[in-house]
């Protein structure tokens, strides 16, 4: 597993953001990628997926969106949403003088992406969606956010790993013990008393708490399909998905006949994109774009 660089900078609201710099094998110079996490999660979800795409001969930024991982939190709450989270990407592309990129957009990582396709579809050159799109089931959402926002302090990893297979199990049923203890690891942080803490503000789960997050919206939709019909498009679906069954993927590949689409068999919300049949369509799709 390659290495990868601390890269701090700050927002156009002064607030203190991170990513990882995975550095590209060499080779030519081929478009870099920018990752983008799901709501509770942070760039480590990427520790997998980025240096493999940066063997490839890419450059990986994965970033911490603003309440998560080594970004700070904010201390206003209203500034959790996709426009401020947008405006946070085009900053971190500007000061690494990025002009385009493919977008990798896990869950909420995908509604910024789609956000992106209205506010500066020029910084996108081709996009993967990871089990979101314009149009979610109800189902996972209520799911997420039953536990969103609602975590405690642990007093060990055996609590942080049993605490994340009870809220993923249904999703990832195969996982076993060794898998759960990395996502523990990925997702919490030690505080000063010694206690396991998830690595994020719990204000950033009000907007699905309090139903500001709708299932759809008129300018969701146009963004997917500017997105779908104007730069090259992968859908990568979680067969167990709650979150895109198949009547939301079936709209999507209806309203973007040209996207690329990938089934995940046994998982569900959301892929790790570690899966072979991942890979597989993420491998294909990357060749085609440069």
């Amino acid at each position: 597993m390659s290495t990868y660089a601390d890269l701090s900078f700050t927002s156009t609201d002064g607030l203190a953001l991170y990513a990882r710099d995975y550095p590209a094998s060499s080779g030519p110079a081929r478009l870099p990628v920018i990752c983008l996490h799901g709501l509770t999660r942070n760039s480590a979800d990427f520790d997998e997926l980025a240096p493999w795409i940066a063997a490839q001969g890419r450059r990986v930024i994965a970033l911490d969106v603003r309440g998560r991982g080594r970004s700070a939190h904010d201390p206003s709450p209203a500034n959790y949403n996709p426009m401020i989270y947008a405006g946070d990407v085009i900053k971190l592309a500007h000061d690494l003088g990025i002009e385009r990129a493919v977008f990798v957009g896990t869950s909420m990582g995908g509604i910024i992406t789609m956000t992106l396709a209205l506010r500066k579809l020029k910084l996108i050159a081709a996009a993967v969606l990871n089990d979101v799109g314009p149009i979610m089931s109800t189902k996972g959402l209520s799911r997420i956010a039953g536990y969103a926002g609602k975590g405690c302090a642990l007093d060990s990893w055996d609590d942080a790993a049993n605490y994340l297979r009870d809220i993923n199990l249904s999703a990832f049923p195969a996982n076993d013990s060794a898998e759960w203890r990395k996502w523990a690891e990925r997702a919490f942080a030690q505080n000063e008393q010694g206690q396991l803490v998830l690595r994020y503000d719990p204000n950033i789960a009000l907007p699905i708490q309090t139903g500001r997050l709708k299932p759809t919206s008129w300018m969701g939709r146009v963004a997917f399909r500017r997105l779908g019909r104007k730069r090259p498009l992968l859908l990568v679906r979680g067969a167990l998905s709650d979150l895109v069954e198949e009547e939301q993927a079936s709209y999507m590949r209806r309203a973007a006949p040209a996207m690329h689409y990938a089934e995940v068999p046994g998982v569900g919300h959301a892929p790790m994109l570690s899966e072979p049949p991942a890979r597989e369509a993420i491998q294909r799709f990357l060749s085609q774009v440069d």
